[in-house]
């Protein structure tokens, strides 16, 4: 493989902290290389130094005569001016940017929904991030840095994305580098892992579940120290090894020494256990929405809506743009009425919600945390045990002297992590996480999976993140911008296939039409008599999915509800859990295949 750029020996320090030790890394034709690690470590001025944004204290960075390059920070500026067609294509002439196939594949998968002669000005933070993006790919570079690209994008433009970045370097010709906390998009097109620490870089081979295989290999010979975190790793390691229920692929790692190193862990969540807990705590009676309208400024944003959620379940809530989620969650908390329809929540429901903002942070912006969390908890409940504040504290990266930092000169991250300490302080039995990602690194998400794990209520996702929705949720539903709610029995995979279909013959522009013509050309469709039998047998089977779920929930109940003294009838109960879920892997599989068929593949 041809070298492409490197760093030889390179230093750089700031007034208060060394950022790098005389590293030395190089970048090769075909690498898709992924930066994690802690958010200040570093992860960004990496970028850019290898662009020579900005020059080291000692060494020197290399770069290939002829070297073409594009890096997109969370700084790029487009001139407010130009409209999103000059921004991205410049003066090129629209039958030559129309011809190109790869330009025509990033303004459908990136900039569907806007106007194309709208003025950046006009566009909305996230709106200019896709132009900006868009404008990086449509060209020919060698080597594309992104800072944080799936920033602003939904878990359709996070799929297209990855999509196109393997389709790009499928010849393995020129390099990518990517700075991102999404832990699926590393997987899906990352084939090696930078770990940025302690003014090092550390290079591991494949993607993250790779990346957490042989880190957790490194940290089980360090010291006992290190022990708290060597156990969060494994039980991380036992969600990869399992999968999710809808998931079709495994990760791409040794899976027989993970194998041996989680022989012994148990499933991250005892889910009979956690249920048993939430209905003591919430009784049987949570969320009963029956036949819900809401409409706002003339238009239906939902319709007819019934959903229903008991103690302990878990669900994530995916859905485009102005689909209505946030309108929903807010009729779920009483600060909306339906137009139409009921909401009935029980008796001892205490709800509580990470929303996308920060702001609810300002009235203590003069206070430090170590007086905020002092005055509102001195310990926590998880699982009837009592948790210290301190060890809460620790688990989600504040360290002891940061207890004494003001709130205002907290980080986006930081601040997002006193967010849901705060929320956890007040032992809410329903909990609300509206896009909990934001500002958070790999390692402080798995933590905060560490602490849901443990908690028994009943939880609520919104989220681009499609890893996470798999890990702490057990059921996904989408809002499709029809006014209905639907659930996903095939998880996030089934909602991308159903927003492509919605898509077809709704494109908005002829170029966009034309993509997804060439898209299409050449697969073989069922038609006629196979193709409704095909239809009607996967209606089939997401109603044996409906139906299987209500009967879990049911049999949840009752191994909540029966004498643990009885072991023989706790044994028949949790061999019909194991009949269930022998059921529902069957009954995913025949969706798979089926979609496949309706799909063309």
């Amino acid at each position: 493989m041809a070298h492409l750029l490197g760093a030889e020996n390179v230093s750089l320090e700031f007034p208060t902290k060394k950022v790098f030790d005389g590293i030395t890394i190089g970048v090769n034709d075909g690498d898709r290389i992924g930066i994690v690690g802690r958010n200040g470590d570093g992860k960004s001025t990496l970028l850019k130094l290898l662009a020579k944004r900005m020059q080291p204290d000692d060494g020197r960075i290399t770069h290939r005569n002829g070297l073409t390059f594009g890096l997109l920070d969370q700084a790029d500026v487009i001139d407010p001016g130009l409209t999103i067609g000059q921004s991205v294509v410049g003066d090129l002439s629209e039958h030559i940017w129309a011809g190109n196939p790869k330009i025509r594949d990033v303004i459908s998968g990136l900039l569907n929904d806007l106007d194309w002669n709208k003025q950046v000005g006009e566009l909305s933070g996230g709106q200019r991030r896709r132009v900006a993006l868009a404008k990086l790919l449509v060209q020919d570079l060698d080597i594309v840095m992104l800072d944080e690209p799936t920033n602003h994008l939904d878990i359709e433009g996070v799929a297209w994305l990855a999509q196109h970045l393997k389709a790009r370097w499928s010849n393995n010709s020129g390099g990518l580098i990517v700075v991102t906390h999404d832990r699926w998009f590393l997987d899906e097109v990352c084939n090696l892992t930078w770990e940025v620490h302690d003014g090092v870089i550390e290079p591991f081979e494949g993607g993250y579940a790779a990346y957490i295989l042989q880190r957790n290999e490194r940290d089980r010979s360090a010291a006992a120290s290190e022990a708290r975190r060597q156990n969060l790793m494994r039980k991380e390691l036992a969600w990869l090894r399992r999968g999710a229920p809808a998931r079709t692929t495994k990760p791409k790692f040794r899976m027989d020494a993970a194998a041996e190193l989680i022989a012994n862990e148990p499933e991250p969540r005892d889910r009979v256990a956690l249920s048993k807990l939430a209905t003591q705590r919430l009784g049987k009676d949570v969320l009963d929405i029956e036949n819900l309208n809401y409409k706002i400024e003339g238009r239906e944003l939902l319709h007819d809506v019934t959903w229903r959620l008991g103690p302990g379940d878990r669900v994530g809530l995916v859905g485009v743009n102005g689909a209505g989620k946030t309108t929903l969650l807010k009729l779920i908390q009483g600060g909306l009425q339906p137009t139409a329809g009921v909401i009935k929540r029980g008796k001892t429901v205490n709800i509580a919600t990470l929303s996308q903002e920060v702001r609810e942070l300002d009235e203590f912006a003069d206070e430090r945390i170590f007086s905020l969390i002092a005055r509102e908890k001195s310990f926590f409940v998880v699982d009837k045990k009592e948790v210290g504040i301190g060890q809460l504290v620790e688990q989600l990266g504040f360290t002891q002297a940061q207890l004494q930092t003001p709130i205002s000169d907290l980080s986006g991250g930081q601040k997002r992590r006193l967010q849901f300490l705060r929320l956890l302080f007040g032992e809410p039995n329903v909990l609300i996480l509206d896009e909990p990602t934001n500002d958070l690194d790999t390692d402080i998400l798995a933590a905060m999976e560490d602490l849901l794990d443990g908690w028994p209520g009943t939880l609520i996702v919104v989220s681009h993140d499609r890893y996470l929705l798999e890990r702490v949720t057990d059921q996904q539903y989408a809002l499709l911008g029809d006014g209905s709610l639907r659930h996903l029995p095939g998880g996030v995979d089934q909602y991308l296939e159903l927003r492509k279909h919605s898509l077809s013959g709704h494109a908005s522009s002829a170029t966009v039409r034309a993509t997804e013509k060439s898209k299409d050309a050449g697969k073989p469709a069922l038609s006629g008599a196979a193709l409704r039998d095909a239809e009607k047998n996967l209606s089939r089977i997401e109603r044996a999915l409906e139906k299987l779920s209500t009967d879990e929930a049911k049999l949840h109940e009752q191994m909540a509800a029966h004498d643990q003294a009885d072991y023989a009838g706790l044994a028949e109960l949790a061999a019909k859990q194991a009949e269930y879920n022998a059921k529902r892997d069957q009954l995913e599989l025949e969706w798979l295949e089926t979609s496949e068929q309706l799909q063309g593949k």
